[in-house]
């Protein structure tokens, strides 16, 4: 009995983690669901207002799906404060200030573990014996203490791959992998590439931990800033040999600085895809394209989580001033020798008139700034410059460059209207003298065309060739105005 009994607790403290509490509540579905919509591989953070949107839409379509499923109340926002609390979600703050979400570990693996249950998954093969029987051979050639049998495996894998070479160098036949054998093998890359978001996530919530503890360890002051250095540093060791997800943080670390191995690695998975053109969807290629992004995109976040612990670390050591912790501990003591003076002098129920906060300054004006000589000078005096005037302009020059000629135009234009041959507006601009030409003359003709009853507009052009004042010419296409009634507009 003892023994179920050990077994039935160590599986009830299983079932309490987050994880499984995912994946055993009602709202498993709908839960993985949203969380796999809006979190993907490419896009691991949210904003707070935007995913509070798309949960209450997405929940909003599933009521009406038709789908008998349990769907979580609430706002947006109150659900993703209920997968807070669940440990689902975490929300930060990124360096411009703005809130995010992104997944908590929990929530990625129990997404990869559904994601697993999906595919498509193979029985007892010669694969999987084959690769059983090589990792325990690499972990007895790694760990076996005894000299002369780590040289033994060697020696023999020496030997085994000496006779591959010599039968490929002498043109023996390439042997192909089965088709079996070379599915289960992406099988297990695929699965492996699947396990790194997850493994992330817990190194970067072990550094967000860790940042929270120093945190707490300073404002308390339990322990010396030197104790609380010393802590972090050995709790950063444990945590990247120590735990399964440091080491893969470790790994992918000195992955991503190998520039060698990291171009070998996409060169394989290159030929991969390549090999399997038969068995791989898009999803597949993508996964396996982005292993390094992905990696990159992990080691990234981790090591933000590091770099805000020590952020911790140096602003704590640099604003501490040990004199001012002195000074306060000195007026301290001293408070606390007068209130045992007054305590053995006071009553029962003697009290201290004391305000809480210091009283308000009467001050009935409060200068903002003081006098400045310099306030008080005299402006300088203006300089004469008569001698650098430019000359007079005449009137005739300042009527060359005045408004249009509206008398001289209007004498033209009712002169043309009564003539009996067709003409046209640009016709009766081009009679007109130079100064009479001018391109404001030619919009002051178009002013007196338009408010005038004998005039139509065409829907055609024509050219007008105008004088400006310093002599140049300038042309200009206009619309065509020609000589008629205009209809007059129905009464609405």
């Amino acid at each position: 009995m003892s023994e179920i009994g050990g077994e039935l607790a160590r599986t009830i403290e299983t079932f309490d983690q987050p994880t499984l509490t995912l994946i055993h509540q009602t709202h498993a579905p709908v839960v993985v669901a949203v969380l796999n919509s809006c979190f993907s591989r490419e896009i691991r953070l949210v904003g707070t207002a935007r995913l509070h949107t798309m949960v209450e839409q997405m929940l909003a379509e599933i009521s009406t799906s038709g789908r008998d499923v349990t769907i979580p109340t609430g706002t947006g926002r109150e659900v993703c404060m209920k997968w807070m609390k669940a440990q689902w979600l975490i929300r930060s703050a990124t360096e411009d200030g703005s809130e995010v979400y992104s997944l908590t570990s929990h929530a990625q693996q129990a997404i990869d573990f559904m994601a697993n249950l999906r595919q498509e998954r193979t029985g007892l093969s010669e694969h999987r014996v084959a690769n059983i029987i090589a990792t325990a051979r690499r972990i007895n050639r790694e760990s076996n203490p005894d000299r002369n049998a780590r040289v033994a495996i060697l020696e023999a894998e020496y030997v085994e791959i000496g006779v591959e070479l010599d039968r490929l160098r002498a043109g023996g036949e390439i042997k192909r992998m089965s088709d079996d054998r070379l599915l289960e093998g992406f099988a297990e890359l695929l699965s492996l590439v699947a396990q790194l978001p997850s493994d992330f996530k817990r190194v970067e919530e072990s550094f967000r931990a860790v940042r929270s503890e120093i945190l707490e360890d300073f404002r308390a002051e339990r322990r010396a800033p030197g104790d609380v250095i010393d802590r972090y540093l050995d709790r950063i060791d444990n945590l990247v040999t120590a735990t399964a997800e440091g080491r893969a943080f470790e790994g992918a670390f000195a992955l991503l600085r190998d520039d060698a191995l990291l171009q070998q690695l996409r060169a394989d998975v290159n030929v991969l895809i390549e090999q399997g053109e038969l068995f791989l969807v898009d999803r597949d290629r993508t996964d396996l394209r982005g292993i390094v992004p992905l990696m990159r995109a992990g080691l990234d976040s981790a090591m933000d989580q590091r770099s805000r612990i020590t952020e911790v670390l140096r602003t704590y050591i640099t604003s501490r001033d040990p004199g001012q912790d002195q000074e306060f501990d000195a007026l301290l003591r001293e408070l606390e020798g007068a209130v045992a003076k007054w305590l053995g002098v006071a009553g029962a129920r003697a009290t201290v008139p004391m305000e809480l906060l210091p009283g308000k300054p009467e001050i009935e004006t409060l200068k903002e700034r003081y006098y400045d000589p310099s306030d008080d000078r005299p402006l300088p005096e203006f300089e004469v410059v008569d001698g650098e005037s430019p000359e007079a302009m005449s009137l005739n020059e300042l009527r060359r460059f005045g408004g249009p000629h509206l008398e001289q135009l209007g004498e033209a234009l009712f002169s043309a209207e009564g003539r009996i041959d067709e003409w046209t507006l640009s016709g009766v601009f081009s009679t007109l003298p130079a100064d009479a030409r001018r391109p404001v003359d030619m919009l002051g003709l178009f002013h007196l065309a338009t408010n005038s009853d004998g005039l139509i507009k065409i829907d055609d052009e024509e050219l007008y060739s105008t004088v400006r004042p310093d002599g140049t010419r300038a042309t200009f296409m206009a619309p065509l105005y020609v000589p008629g009634e205009q209809q007059a507009e129905d009464e609405p």
